[in-house]
């Protein structure tokens, strides 16, 4: 029928008659234009095209013509690091911009970063940018005038973040890596033995680390960070960051450092990334050239500020903007070390001498930024920055060639950092230092000198009086290391690694001796957080034999030696700060007398109860043995008939059974015999 029709068309055309191409007035086109032009539809370019890469930054200064330039030039050195900036327009009106500007940058992934990052950024004081998408404004606009309640997340329960220090004990707990890192567990410590928590296998594939306050223990992998915590350790937290080798806390534990040697670019740093811990988000990227120096930044005590040195430079930034406080680093030529105090936000720094200059070691206030002490040195080879726990004193060990002399001299320079205008107070000593450590709650100090065999050890008061008195000395010690309690008073002088672990647990009351011991080979010594114990252990990673910890009193007595297979490290878990104030701890120290009774009646409980679980352990022990002792007799019975068959008949079951068939021998012994003559008696 169609060929027909085609036919009759082309008589037609033949004819002379052009055909009609002309659609009949009742057709319906049905065939959309996707359909006939998919191919060609598909490169046409759409409206929103390139707006996914525009920012718009709000807040910006108004300003006229003449500072325009200095404005892009602010403006661009802020928003370049987060990509490549292609087009910047600053809208203006009566000669004035008009305090919002538009930045395309050449990828959306850099816009993203953009308002991340610099969103809330601080210029100055009147100004702080709030940055957006551009195609946010049409979310923005579409916006209901109804406010709806947005819905609900689920509420993700870790449990009680805390929950080790209810403990009815006030047992401390404690981390151990063995098996060469294969395995990792979590124990409560105990007099008698371990008590284990938590243990997993590959939980970690280098070491671990806890968090200040101990609220979070971290785990190393290939990929990245893991936080874990509560009572049954839940996953709370991880931080993607590949080839992560080294992590640091803030004191806050608000934020996390990491540190990794990959991936670094320098449109994109990712060597050291500054994460929140709460939720999960990169703060900030930065570029770093060696870990030598680990941390590379160093955080004030409220975790407020933290900063950085590099050449010439000191660089202090602030939370939770991430940015340079006051937007500028510090020029300090020649910078060589610094350091926070532990209790205020103060930074003490040394600078070398140059020429005619001398070495100095400045105090700063922050964010003041102003230098409430200055120590001018001389003839300084190098300096070492020693605070202590309470930020109450610092100590600079100054070594010195002094002239017209030869060898090196050495200067504690103890600054007196709560009494006015700082004053300073110098001890000389005579020989090479070896260690110094202060006391965590008080004023004394402990130091290491001479040379081996002839080492001394050394402690000093600091008195109110300005004076600093030498206590004591010991000579003739075995040591390479100072230890101190965190309470304080007590303290452990160890010989490790190389001077095979000898031991010296000293009472700085009144500087005695209270016992010398030896670990062999030991590698670390690790206080609890109570002061009432410390571990002294021999790690895998150092000695590749005789690996164990051994658990001793602070008085330096023998409680517990555990080995473990290939151990690696042991760490004690951190407590927080005590929620009692210094009132509160002297009225119980009053009356400890009083709450000592109520422990000592609950140590006997406690030796009683571990007599009770001894006999109930025989008990059951012995319940035990009579049950299989009936299960043997029981058995026995039933094998009976195949007994009495093997033997034909014969019951060997009783010694009487079979009497009848008994024959009766009687056998005579020659033993003694004794001829007495008659007449001798």
């Amino acid at each position: 029928m169609r060929d027909t029709e085609n036919m009759e068309a082309e008589m037609e055309y033949d004819d002379g008659e052009e055909p009609s191409f002309s659609d009949p007035e009742d057709f319906v086109d049905d065939i959309s234009d996707q359909e006939l032009l998919e191919d060609v539809l598909k490169d046409k370019p759409l409206e929103a095209d390139g707006i996914d890469s525009v920012i718009v930054v709000d807040n910006v200064p108004q300003v006229g013509p003449e500072r325009l330039e200095k404005l892009r030039n602010v403006i661009h050195k802020i928003f370049s690091k987060f990509g490549k900036i292609t087009n910047e327009f600053y809208p203006d009106a009566d000669g004035k911009t008009k305090g919002y500007i538009f930045l395309e940058y050449s990828a959306p992934s850099h816009a993203l970063e953009a308002v991340k990052n610099a969103d809330g950024y601080k210029l100055d004081k009147q100004h702080t940018f709030r940055v957006n998408l551009f195609t946010d404004f049409d979310k923005y606009m579409s916006i209901c005038d109804e406010w709806e309640a947005p819905e609900k997340q689920p509420f993700k329960d870790f449990g009680n973040l805390r929950h080790w220090l209810e403990d009815s004990d006030c047992r401390d707990q404690y981390s151990v890596i063995y098996d060469s890192g294969e395995r990792t567990g979590i124990f409560a410590n105990d007099v008698k033995e371990p008590i284990e928590v938590e243990e997993r296998a590959r939980w970690t594939e280098t070491y671990v680390r806890w968090s200040p306050k101990g609220t979070y223990l971290a785990t190393f992998h290939q990929r990245g960070i893991a936080l874990w915590g509560g009572e049954k350790f839940k996953q709370i937290q991880r931080f993607s960051h590949q080839g992560v080798q080294l992590i640091d806390f803030s004191p806050c534990e608000r934020y996390v450092v990491t540190f990794s040697p990959l991936m670094d670019t320098k449109d994109d740093p990712q060597a050291i990334i500054i994460w929140d811990v709460l939720t999960g988000q990169k703060k900030r990227g930065f570029h770093c050239e060696s870990s030598a120096h680990w941390p590379i930044f160093k955080w004030s005590p409220d975790g407020k500020f933290f900063a950085r040195m590099t050449q010439d430079t000191l660089s202090i930034y602030e939370t939770p903007s991430m940015g340079l406080l006051d937007k500028k680093s510090l020029k300090i030529n020649g910078i060589k070390d610094f350091s926070w105090s532990p209790g205020d936000n103060i930074i003490a720094f040394w600078v070398p001498e140059d020429k005619d200059i001398p070495a100095r070691v400045t105090l700063m206030q922050l964010p003041s930024r102003n230098e409430i002490r200055v120590r001018n040195l001389f003839n300084v080879v190098d300096c070492k920055l020693h605070w202590q726990k309470n930020g109450d004193y610092l100590c600079v060990k100054v070594d010195r060639t002094p002239k017209g002399t030869q060898g090196v001299v050495t200067n504690f320079e103890i600054f007196r950092m709560r009494e006015k205008q700082v004053p300073v107070d110098v001890v000389e000593m005579k020989e090479g230092i070896i260690a110094f450590a202060w006391e965590p709650n008080g004023s004394k100090f402990a130091v290491l000198h001479g040379e081996s065999p002839r080492i001394s050890v050394s402690f000093y008061h600091v008195k109110n009086n300005g004076k600093i008195d030498l206590i004591k000395m010991f000579d003739k010690q075995q040591a390479n290391s100072i230890f101190w309690s965190p309470q304080g008073q007590f303290l452990v002088l160890a010989g490790l690694r190389s001077m095979n672990g000898a031991l010296a647990f000293v009472d700085t009351s009144d500087c005695t001796m209270m016992n010398i011991a030896e670990h062999y080979m030991a590698s670390d010594v690790e206080w609890d957080p109570t002061g009432r114990y410390v571990v002294t252990s021999v790690s895998w990673w150092s000695h590749k034999v005789d690996n164990a910890f051994w658990l001793w009193t602070f008085q330096g007595r023998l409680l517990q030696k555990t080995n473990k297979e290939r151990f690696c490290q042991l760490l004690w878990r951190p407590r927080p700060p005590s929620l009692l104030n210094l009132e509160e701890i002297k009225l119980i120290k009053k009356d400890l007398k009083k709450y000592s009774k109520i422990f000592e009646q609950k140590d006997r409980l406690s030796q009683s109860k571990a007599s009770k679980e001894l006999v109930d352990k025989r008990r059951a022990m012995m319940d035990e043995y009579r049950k299989y002792r009936e299960r043997a007799a029981d058995i026995y019975q039933e094998q009976r008939p195949l007994r009495l068959d093997l033997r034909g008949g014969v019951d060997t079951d009783e010694l009487d059974s079979n009497i009848d068939d008994y024959e009766e021998e009687t056998i005579e012994f020659f033993i003694n015999e004794e001829i007495i003559p008659i007449g001798d008696l």
